[in-house]
């Protein structure tokens, strides 16, 4: 019976850090889409690429945001993570990145959909909002998935 509670853990944390692959690879891709959006200019309504990259940006806002909830967030809330001081940690950290959601939900439900010149005429500032909320966010994200790839974390 040890031997199997000696590959258990292993195998937990091997998940758990493809997890935390999948959910950075969501950022990443986020990210370059975000740096893309912010690089139209100008941005019109005209049958260019702008509204239909705006709306893949979403979409990949979102997804990111869901892996990180599926992959950090859900080990902690559901009580597979046992280590005090990640969760410490996340208790922390929580309601800053619970903020930072927030801001990035809002401004999807603002812009997935948008094609009126009226809401776009906000985007630049906009983004400029979503942009600090993400990289505070990233920030706080770093410092919790430093915790759970560190061992005894």
């Amino acid at each position: 019976m040890a031997v199997i509670m000696k590959e258990a853990v292993p195998d937990r944390r091997a998940q758990g850090r493809a997890m935390i692959g999948r959910m950075l690879e969501e950022r990443q891709e986020m990210l370059v889409l975000f740096c893309r959006v912010a690089g139209l200019e100008p941005f019109a309504t005209d049958g260019g690429d702008g509204p239909r990259t705006l709306q893949g940006f979403c979409q990949v806002l979102i997804d990111y945001i869901s892996a990180a909830h599926f992959s950090l967030y859900a080990r902690i809330i559901d009580g597979s993570e046992r280590r005090h001081g990640v969760l410490a940690l996340a208790a922390e950290l929580y309601g800053q990145i619970e903020r930072c959601t927030e801001t990035a939900i809002v401004f999807n439900d603002k812009y997935d959909r948008a094609q009126e010149t009226e809401a776009l005429d906000r985007l630049a500032g906009d983004l400029s909002a979503l942009g600090e909320a993400l990289a505070c966010r990233i920030e706080l994200e770093d410092r919790l998935i430093g915790a759970l790839l560190t061992p005894g974390g």
